[in-house]
């Protein structure tokens, strides 16, 4: 049965739309008939319990020539007429992104959001993942300076990123000798009055990065991301290159551990970051790597995507 599919996403044009995961998923729903509407979270208005959203009728085209859309005429739609709405803008994940979060519990359930808007804004990337603690590398998490020289004299090479960040910005490597250490924390500490994350360095990532895609709670496939020579980014938007790779035992113990928990929570489209054997991160807010894998002959996890999505549908939850 065709759906009515609302998609809370970045400016399509800005999008590279044969790398780009929401316009995969987007031309599945072409496919099955449904019906989309797409529109920018920052046009989200909520006025006497009704929650909408101006935006604009979307048609993602695939064919000889490539891949393209069309859209139609601006239109504000009371976002709760839809059956499923997709929360698809990228992070950062600021007061913006949470603020979005609590409009659309407005509507949740009864409109399905994917990911549940609820647990996406409890399970932020890089803490959510420390209810795993025993699969990840030495973590810490905090912006006391005395704090983190004791741990990278312990650890002696440490990465050191934002609690908040995305797409590889702001992550930096820091040796035991490095001098760049004191004025690195003093400027994080100057750039916001969160904590920061201080991880330790693996060696292991310059055979690359695991990127493990999970549908409700199911591996659906896993791409390896390689960093650039001089880079200990894996991230491929900061250069990092993607390639073909196979599931080792403790890769699929660290899914079966948080399989149950995912799908409580309704985090229906998870990917989850391995380095060596070592959970680093989990990523609910607006997961990438699917059309890697299609590429490399795994499934097409849009099709997955879409069949758990109906089937909640179908299934009133």
């Amino acid at each position: 049965m065709p759906l009515a599919v609302a998609v809370q996403m970045d400016p399509i044009e800005r999008l590279n739309l044969p790398a780009d995961s929401t316009f995969a998923l987007l031309l599945e729903a072409e496919e099955r008939g449904h019906d989309i509407f797409s529109y920018q979270p920052e046009v989200l208005t909520y006025r006497d319990r009704r929650l909408s959203a101006r935006g604009r009728p979307l048609k993602a085209h695939s064919g000889i020539a490539g891949e393209s859309y069309s859209i139609g005429e601006e239109a504000e739609e009371d976002l709760s007429r839809f059956d499923v709405l997709l929360m698809r803008q990228d992070p950062p994940f600021d007061m913006a992104y949470i603020s979005a979060t609590h409009l659309l519990e407005h509507i949740h359930p009864r409109t399905l959001v994917v990911n549940d808007p609820f647990h996406v804004r409890n399970a932020p990337e890089k803490l959510f993942v420390n209810e795993f603690a025993r699969f990840m590398p030495a973590t810490l998490i905090t912006r006391d300076a005395r704090a983190i020289r004791a741990f990278r004299a312990e650890m002696g090479d440490v990465i050191v990123k934002p609690l908040y960040g995305n797409g590889g910005a702001g992550v930096f490597r820091l040796g035991g000798h490095d001098e760049n250490f004191e004025a690195l924390i003093e400027l994080f500490q100057t750039m916001n009055r969160e904590p920061f994350i201080v991880q330790q360095y693996r060696a292991e990532v310059r055979q690359g990065d695991k990127r493990i895609i999970l549908v409700d709670g199911e591996i659906a496939g896993a791409i390896n991301r390689v960093p650039a020579e001089g880079d200990s980014r894996s991230n491929m938007h900061v250069g990092g290159r993607a390639e073909p790779t196979e599931l080792s035992a403790r890769d699929r113990e660290i899914c079966a551990a948080m399989a149950p928990v995912l799908k409580q929570r309704g985090l229906l489209f998870v990917g989850i970051d391995v380095i060596g054997g070592y959970l680093t991160e989990i990523n609910v807010t607006s997961p990438t790597g699917i059309r890697e894998v299609k590429r490399f002959g795994g499934d097409d996890i849009a099709v997955r995507i879409w069949d758990a999505i109906e089937a909640r549908v179908a299934a009133g939850t």
